[in-house]
């Protein structure tokens, strides 16, 4: 049993490129091909899709199906917290070979526009294009989303200078820091802050 535990954790640890290679190892015929949905519908579509494929019959021509994310800190009135960010709205990936039957499974589910190609025959993915895809949705550290931009005003909301205004002067994204001019004494003094120090006005 405790065996089982450990293998399915082995499992749920599998990146997103290994578990593409994998799938790419299998079927190596296959290629990646775009589709376009309407925006904020990818997640349906994949359900969606998935669904088509097994009740289609179409597990031995579509092998997988994937939405292009990356985790992105983002900061509100002080509070950090990961978010799943869609690389690519509106887009998702799908790993198949092409045949007049994979297409139709594809083409006609709910929320698809179309793939992504010239004409009326869709394009596959370039090798390369799908490594760089795949290796930013493996990034380990989660990009930060800041609110706030240079000369904006700002409160500081944590530290020495708690409650004094400011105003943002400079972002250091990889850094997580923010140069905050204070106004103290009568003159503006630069204060490197964390994002999580400072909130929007």
């Amino acid at each position: 049993m405790e065996q089982d535990e450990a293998q399915a954790q082995v499992v749920e640890q599998e990146t997103p490129e290994q578990h593409q290679e994998a799938a790419e190892r299998a079927h190596p015929d296959a290629q990646w091909f775009v589709i376009h949905t309407y925006s904020g519908y990818e997640n349906k579509v994949k359900t969606n899709l998935e669904h088509r494929i097994e009740s289609m019959g179409a597990q031995d021509q579509i092998f997988q199906v994937i939405i292009p994310t990356e985790d992105e800190i983002e900061i509100r009135d002080g509070q950090r917290r990961t978010v799943q960010k869609k690389v690519f709205p509106g887009y998702v990936l799908v790993l198949m070979l092409l045949t007049d039957h994979s297409w139709h499974v594809v083409r006609n589910t709910p929320s698809v526009t179309g793939f992504v190609g010239s004409g009326s025959k869709p394009t596959p993915l370039l090798d390369q294009e799908v490594k760089q895809i795949l290796k930013a949705m493996k990034r380990e550290a989660p990009k930060i989303k800041v609110t706030f931009s240079r000369g904006e005003r700002v409160k500081v909301v944590d530290g020495p200078f708690m409650d004094f205004v400011g105003i943002v002067d400079d972002i250091n994204m990889e850094k997580g820091k923010v140069r905050v001019l204070v106004s103290f004494f009568g003159r503006e003094t630069p204060v490197e802050l964390d994002f999580l120090q400072v909130s929007r006005m």
